[in-house]
């Protein structure tokens, strides 16, 4: 059974209830607890949020869940954020940072850029990405709806961050001389847009899309904007 605040996990031995007695449980003076530090708690509490809204949807889920999900109180959590909203985009933060962090291990292990843009591609469309896909067009919802400048700014960054992680693959292989590429800001954007289109119809199924009809049309495209030099 979780602890009613995540600090509470320490008790002394003569708290602890007898072998087969069924007393109530003793409260834990506050001079035996093991206090968690605050980044821990926070840290618990968006951990414990981000599979609700895969399952519920960003607009669906309350502070309430939360902190049932997380196993604290509910005043733990508005302790510790100034809203449930918070907490949600801290914790798709976290989600999204996570899914590009394995986009980019995949990426670097490559010898080439041909190749890392291979690998980018089949890991952006996989059968387990689907839940991701649907996390990002919720927030990217939310976004649009939100008069916070915080939560903008956020989605502004992690935006800027997947352009980048696009425009350095290629500009890499220019680099190196696997192929040519006149304009590799609009190589960028058209990328990052088809990559969102195609996720979005694989999600509606409409027209249906397979992952590697997904995967194919992306490939594709880099083929034809990155045109490969010949070996001299």
């Amino acid at each position: 059974m979780a602890p009613h605040r995540p600090e509470d996990v320490g008790m002394t031995a003569a708290e602890q209830p007898r072998h087969g007695a069924r007393g109530p449980r003793r409260a834990v003076a506050a001079r035996d607890r093991t206090r968690q530090p605050t980044e821990v708690r926070r840290r618990l509490i968006i951990d414990a949020a981000v599979p609700l809204i895969a399952e519920r949807g960003y607009k669906s889920v309350g502070v309430r869940d939360v902190a049932a999900a997380a196993g604290v109180s509910v005043g733990t959590v508005t302790y510790h954020f100034d809203s449930v909203q918070e907490v949600l985009s801290e914790a798709m933060v976290l989600h999204i940072e996570q899914y590009y962090a394995a986009l980019s291990e995949a990426a670097e292990q490559a010898t080439s850029a041909a190749e890392a843009l291979r690998l980018l591609v089949d890991a952006l469309f996989t059968e387990d990405t689907d839940r991701h896909w649907r996390m990002w067009f919720d927030f990217w919802h939310a976004g649009e709806q939100s008069t916070d400048e915080a939560f903008a700014r956020g989605q502004a960054d992690r935006y800027g961050a997947w352009h980048r992680q696009i425009h350095d693959l290629a500009e890499r292989g220019v680099a190196d001389g696997e192929f040519s590429c006149d304009d590799l800001d609009g190589f960028t954007a058209r990328f990052a847009a088809l990559a969102d289109g195609l996720a979005l119809q694989r999600l509606r199924q409409a027209p249906p899309l397979t992952t590697q009809e997904a995967r194919h049309h992306l490939n594709r495209f880099i083929e034809r904007e990155l045109v490969p030099r010949s070996p001299a």
